[in-house]
């Protein structure tokens, strides 16, 4: 058996004295590497307030008040999410809205209907009910005796996602957003689906859905109807991974909510935010590109996550960037935001897949598009990526790739953990056809999304095809750079897909995800083409092979260096306010292994992603959450894929004791997906709850 263990271990179990040394030293670590905001400004916090819809439901609202709200009113600053204000997001929030409220704002967090302590069920994201309720909420809180009634909306994913949907909205009072790692297009850029590939994180986000949707609301704040309300989301929150499996086209489900349908709806400022790493950083561009409104953008090199909490040497003083924004829209002062440059953007550099790390430096573009960048095209042969005119050699390449492409692909929303970026490319490489340029003489930058265009046959009516630009180093490591997916079917749209005529020649254009990378002088750029990129994407019906001919092209977008780039301002270092008290009881762990048996021939992807063990002392609440994914296949056999996510959650404050076991199972044939789920609660040793779904759902042409 062939092992490789792609991590950087963040959990270690240990005995006695020695595990408590290494919590405390994991603790005072902790601690060091977080510069707390230093501020003798004070504020008051709400535990819980009910904010009570049109229809008589109650959300629940934890609400941070500047000093002296009471006698002068302030802007307010909203945050709307289904991640559980009470525990499993206390910390992260008590660090983000405490800075606000220390800097004259009043901060709200409020959980969705049927979420955390809030009434209700969650049925699915991004709902009309969600969205209505967010404008109520708003209403509500620019009506408080506090308020001046100017109020902001931030949010990361879905609090990201619901800040754009509700800004294109009749929402008056709403007057400026933030919205960071988010998606204007609900089928094309998000967890579910790629260039019509689905994605495995739908089954991963799923997952993870499926385990918060099963926690009951707090006792401590809903009273004694907590266990009538659990049973309630337990039985109807539904399997969401079957609701998201039934379309797989972009329909009127996907169009529902995505702000790209009507960019013109949105008529507030908006300061869109994402980092390389992460899953969503097109949105970015698109929305600098077709809002109308006062606009902002900041892309930089972390990954799923406020860039405050983007590690050492990564992140950046979000938080006073996110006030300047407020203070400008909100408090209408005229610090000059919006004459800055639209677009600050990290320009990576070359660096070895093997660190996590993510040197550059920053650049900006006044508008976007911009005239700075031009696109350069190079013309493909076999093996060979030309930047000079060549003559070409009219050639066929034919490739087939195993299904162990995409092995090394990291997750498709990365965290910027060590577990989760790609690692080494020359790992996939062997599986795929590979281009490369000559040795560099000079450095090359590129700012945009990369285009190849490519006259290509089929062997079936069902495709993909993957693309990844990789900057290839000296000593032979190859880090990739960007990436780009296509179900051929989706060609030329992903509304009315349609299958390929065996023996047909197409033209097809991918464009590949928009990054900001330095090639420098001595290494080569790769390009790499395979028609399979498992687990990242489920995998075509059958085996596929594609013949591509000579002389497609590279489009690449060049962007020459610029010295006004090192006059822009310094962004800081990451600052958070003092978190609520917490002990940490058992430390994180990740990890990220993939297996090959060879007596067997079964290959394994194995994702553990354990979270910190707490206890929050406030509250005196254990917090607990372990997750485990497995992807695998038997015998490069398509017909052996599968994905398995189990995950358990448990909260227990003395003898209050809830635990939750979530697991989704996606297996397929040629023709059909098949889900088996089970999802079991306990009050304690008792199991109050068991349901199991076994569903089939026809594959639709991916």
């Amino acid at each position: 058996m062939v092992v490789l263990n792609l991590f950087r271990l963040e959990g270690i179990i240990l005995p006695g004295i020695f595990y408590r040394v290494i919590i405390g030293a994991v603790q005072l670590y902790i601690k060091r590497r977080e510069r707390v905001y230093d501020s003798n400004t004070t504020f008051r916090e709400i535990e819980n307030e009910w904010i009570t819809m049109s229809d008589g439901c109650k959300l629940a609202a934890k609400i941070w008040l500047p000093e002296g709200a009471d006698e002068k009113t302030v802007p307010a600053v909203l945050e709307y999410i289904p991640y559980r204000k009470r525990d499993f997001k206390a910390i992260r929030d008590s660090k983000i809205h405490r800075y606000f409220a220390q800097k004259g704002y009043a901060a709200i967090r409020v959980d969705l209907r049927g979420s955390g302590d809030s009434n209700g069920v969650l049925e699915d994201e991004y709902l009309p009910q969600e969205l209505n309720d967010g404008i109520e909420i708003i209403e509500w809180i620019a009506s408080q005796p506090w308020c001046t009634g100017n109020v902001g909306m931030i949010g990361i994913s879905w609090g990201g996602f619901n800040a754009l949907q509700i800004a294109a909205k009749d929402t008056p009072h709403l007057k400026a957003i933030i919205t960071v790692s988010s998606s204007d297009d609900r089928y094309a850029d998000d967890v579910h689906y790629m260039g019509g590939c689905l994605l495995t994180d739908n089954l991963s986000w799923a997952s993870t859905m499926f385990s918060y949707n099963s926690l009951p609301p707090d006792p401590a704040i809903v009273g004694d109807k907590w266990k009538e309300m659990w049973l309630d989301r337990l039985e109807g929150s539904g399997l969401w991974l079957k609701k998201w499996l039934q379309h797989q086209r972009r329909d009127e489900y996907w169009k529902h909510a995505s702000v790209a349908e009507n960019y013109e709806a949105i008529s507030c400022p908006v300061f869109a935010v994402s980092g390389w790493a992460d899953g969503y950083s097109n949105t970015v561009f698109r929305l600098m590109e077709n809002l109308q409104v006062p606009r902002k953008a900041l892309v930089g090199g972390w990954g799923h996550k406020y860039p405050n909490f983007g590690g050492e040497g990564i992140g950046i003083d979000f938080l006073r960037e996110a006030t300047r924004w407020w203070d400008r829209w909100l408090k209408k002062i005229d610090n000059g935001v919006d004459k800055e440059p639209m677009l600050r953007l990290w320009m990576q550099d070359s660096v070895s897949p093997l660190i996590s790390s993510c040197p550059g430096r920053w650049i900006a573009e006044n508008n976007w598009p911009s005239a700075n960048i031009e696109n350069q095209e190079f013309l493909l042969s076999k093996g060979r990526i030309h930047l000079e005119e060549d003559e070409i050699k009219n050639e066929d390449m034919r490739i087939r790739s195993p299904l162990s492409v995409g092995l090394f692909a990291g997750k498709w929303y990365s965290y910027s953990e060590s577990t989760d970026l790609p690692h080494d490319q020359s790992e996939e490489d062997g599986g795929a056809l590979v281009f490369d340029t000559p040795e560099l003489e000079e450095d090359i930058e590129i700012v945009g999304s990369p285009e190849v265009e490519l006259e290509l046959e089929s062997d079936q009516p069902i495709a993909m095809i993957a693309l990844r630009l990789n900057d290839v180093c000296r000593e032979g490591t190859s880090t990739r750079v960007t990436y780009g997916l296509l179900n051929l079917t989706h060609r030329d749209g992903n509304e009315n897909p349609a299958v390929l005529e065996v023996g047909n020649t197409y033209r097809i254009c991918i464009k590949m995800n928009y990054v900001a990378q330095n090639f420098p002088a001595g290494n080569k750029i790769r390009l790499s083409i395979s028609t399979s990129y498992w687990p990242f994407a489920w995998p075509s019906p059958e085996p596929a092979a594609l013949t591509i001919k000579s002389k497609g092209k590279l489009i690449l977008p060049v962007r020459p260096k610029s010295k006004e780039d090192d006059k822009l301002p310094d962004l800081g270092e990451p600052i958070l306010s003092e978190p609520i008290r917490s002990t940490l009881l058992e430390p994180a762990k990740r990890e990220w292994t993939v297996q090959h048996n060879l007596a067997t021939n079964e290959v394994k992807q194995q994702i553990i992603n354990n979270d910190a063990f707490l206890r929050l002392e406030d509250i005196n609440l254990e917090i607990r959450k372990e997750t485990t994914e497995v992807y695998s296949y038997l015998n490069n056999n398509y017909d052996t894929v599968r994905g398995e996510v189990e995950s358990t959650r448990s909260l227990a404050r003395g003898n209050w004791k809830i635990k939750t076991l979530t697991r989704t199972v996606l297996t397929s044939t040629p023709t059909h997906f098949q889900i088996r789920a089970i999802l079991d609660a306990y009050e304690g040793d008792t199991r109050i709850f068991s349901k199991s779904w076994d569903d089939l759902i026809l594959r639709d042409m991916i």
